[in-house]
Order: structure tokens, then sequence, then C-alpha cells
């Protein structure tokens, strides 16, 4: 039985203080939440190109694994993040050196993920086995050391002048990546003027949005990092209901680019969008144009139509809304009539992914945020007024399979 406690969502959440390459200059602040969304984000559209010609079970599995995985180098990360990447390949290459740190790292992350029960098991295998190269690893490695390289990228300009480890690094990223040049797509989203180029771009910009603009807050999260908080949550809360895996793995990839087109809008606060009855068909009307415009056609005219259709079924596109629950069936995306009719079709060959669960996440993260500014002591009326409608909407949203009275208790 899975239990969902504070401590796991707060857990989750603190990737959004750990601040990435802080011995460089950096022109932005560069955030360890935003790296993993866009790793993740990337893994899915190798997942997705490498997995085409398997079998439904093994595509699932194989999506799974990626997904784990990469929360499991997640955790393992928010414990090690001051331990720069020369050192740790140096540990790393001392058996006992790294089982000895690999100890640290899941003694300090046990009280969080071991009421995780069999997702704590799988997390203890992975980092036990961690030599061993699978399609998932090496999948999660690709993302990785692409996510890496982009972000390097922001910085090189201003830090070459006078760093002389700039050269090093910059010629490590095509070094190891070449090492995984057989997997497909890679080399499209490495190719710059491709459209997966511009699909890998276009998210790791998500980064630039910082989210509440109008209201200042410690730490100040992006669009890129809410998107990962709201698809790590909506995979624990799955696992919490006993979703299948593809259900589980599709409410995570929903979570993960619900807000892809704000790339395109901007961040829109809810109360503006809610401010007249017309504007929210408006703003929907305006992404749908750009997706096709910016996105979706490119990606068509170079072969990816099979992936724009699992990305338009991630955002709800064929239903009107990514928090609108549907299947697949023979070929053609339905809805659902809510959380307890999916359950009805809660098997891998429907495809199933939820509506309200995926709502209640993106709900639950933004409470997170303004909970987490307002308890750091930056706050405001803005803020306090979003905690107190944020904390009602859940109130209100709560599903009785996700407990969610219990969990919100504890933020009192």
């Amino acid at each position: 039985m899975v239990t969902i406690r504070k401590n796991l969502l707060q857990l989750i959440f603190s990737g959004a203080y750990l601040l990435r390459w802080n011995d460089k200059l950096r022109p932005v602040e560069l955030l360890e939440i935003d790296k993993q969304a866009h790793k993740m984000l990337l893994a899915c559209v190798l997942w997705h190109e490498n997995s085409r010609d398997l079998p439904l079970e093994r595509r699932v599995s194989l999506a799974s694994e990626i997904i784990e995985g990469g929360l499991f180098d997640y955790f393992y990360r928010l414990i090690i993040t001051d331990v720069k990447p020369p050192i740790f390949y140096k540990i790393k290459e001392n058996p006992e050196q790294f089982r000895q740190l690999t100890q640290y790292v899941l003694d300090r992350l046990e009280p969080a993920l071991a009421p995780l029960g069999s997702f704590w098991n799988r997390l203890r295998n992975w980092h036990d086995a961690v030599e061993t190269e699978t399609p998932a690893r090496r999948i999660l490695t690709a993302a990785h050391l692409y996510a890496s390289q982009w972000e390097f990228r922001l910085i090189e300009p201003l830090n070459t002048p006078f760093d002389e480890e700039m050269e090093d690094i910059g010629q490590s990223f095509p070094n190891r990546l070449a090492v995984f040049a057989d997997l497909h797509g890679l080399a499209a989203i490495r190719t710059p003027g491709t459209a997966l180029a511009r699909l890998a771009n276009l998210c790791g910009q998500l980064r630039f949005q910082t989210r509440w603009t109008q209201a200042p807050r410690i730490p100040a999260t992006s669009v890129l990092g809410h998107m990962f908080i709201v698809a790590a949550y909506a995979y624990f809360f799955s696992l919490a209901v006993d979703a299948c895996p593809a259900r589980a793995c599709n409410n995570f990839f929903c979570g993960l680019f619900h807000d892809l087109p704000e790339v395109l809008t901007r961040d829109i606060i809810s109360p503006v969008k809610q401010s007249t009855s017309e504007l929210p068909k408006l703003i929907k009307a305006f992404e749908a144009k750009e997706l096709e415009r910016r996105l979706f056609t490119p990606l068509r005219h170079e072969g990816f139509t099979s992936l724009v259709e699992h990305i338009s079924y991630y955002l709800g596109l064929d239903v009107g809304s990514e928090f609108q629950e549907c299947i697949r069936e023979h070929g053609c995306v339905r809805k659902v009539d809510g959380f307890a009719a999916l359950a009805a079709s809660n098997s891998n060959e429907l495809d199933p992914k939820d509506g309200q669960l995926i709502k209640i996440c993106d709900t639950l993260a933004a409470f997170l945020e303004a909970h987490s500014s307002i308890r750091n002591g930056v706050s405001s009326p803005h803020l306090l007024e979003a905690r107190l409608r944020l904390l009602t909407s859940l109130r209100e949203l709560s599903l009785p399979a996700l407990r969610l009275d219990a969990l919100l208790a504890d933020f009192d």
C-alpha cells in the first residue's frame, strides 16, 4: 500500500531550492528541478522513438522504468547536490567509497520514501545495480547529458574568457553523447533546425518563465519546474490508487507536458484566466493554433506524427482539456465520465489517463509553492489569499481515494 505524506511532497519540491552550476557566472538561476523536467521531457521523446515497434507490455514496462529511474536519480541528486560531477565520478570509480556514499543517501531518503513500499525497494535495487546498462538507463543518461549541455551553452559565453574549466566541460558533452548515437531521435534532437531540436529548445525555455510574477516568492519556481513537480505528484498518487502501469505513465507524462503551451502564451495566473467567461476559450484557441503552427506541423513534416498524437493525448486536445479523463479504444480517443468510471477502464490495453487526479496535483503543486514561500518568510496579501484559495479548492476537489484531508491537515 502506497502512502503519500507531507514529507514526500516536500522532498519532491525541494529541488526548487537547489542551484546548478553555482560556481559559474550565470545569466539566470539554473535550478535542479528545471533540469530534471527538461531531462524527463527529452526522455519521454526518446522513449517514444525507441519503443515504436515494441509489444504493448514491453513498451509500457520501458516507460515505467524510465519514469521511476528518473525519479530514483532525482532523489539521489537531491542529497549529493554539493558534490561536483568530477568528484562524483571519481567516487564512482572506487566501489567501496561509492557504496558508502549510496548508503548515506539511502539513509537520508528512507523517512520520506520507505512508506512507498515496493517503490522504495525498486529505488534501492536501482542504485545497487548502477553499473547495469539497460535501455532505460541509456535513454536517461542521454537525456541527462543533453539537458546539461543545454544549460552549459547558456553559461559558456560568460565564463569562457577567464574560466579554464570551460573548454574541457564543453568537449565532454559531445564525447559522452556520441556513445548514444544509436538511440532513435537523439541525432535529430542534437541537430539545430530540426523539429525535435525545436521541441527540445522550447521545453528548455520554460525555465525562463517564472510563475506568480505578481507575488515575489522564495523559491521562485518556473513553469518548467512546476511541470516536473506535477508529474511526480501524479505518478505517486497513481501508485496510491493502484493505477495500471499505462495509466501511471500517462499521468506522469501528462503532468510533465501539461503547461507546454505556456511557452507560447506565457504563464497566465488563474484569476486573470477566469476574469471573463470568454477568456479561457480564447487562450485555449490561441494555444492550439500556436502548437499546431510552431510544433506539430513541423514534427509531422519530419515523420513524427505518432509523437504528435501522444503529446496531443497528454494535453487533452482531443477531449477539450488535460484535466479530462480519457482512454484510447480501437485507435480513437474517448472521454470517460470521471475518476470512478476510469477505474473500470484501468488496463494497459485502454491506455487510460486521469483528469481530476492531474488537476488535483496541479493545484497541490501551486499550493506548495505558496505555502513554502510563506513558511520561508516571504509573503504578501496576494500570496496569503492564494494559499487559502488553493487549500479550499483542494478540499472541494478531493477524491476519497487520494485521502487528501489527512494530508492537507499536516500543512495547517
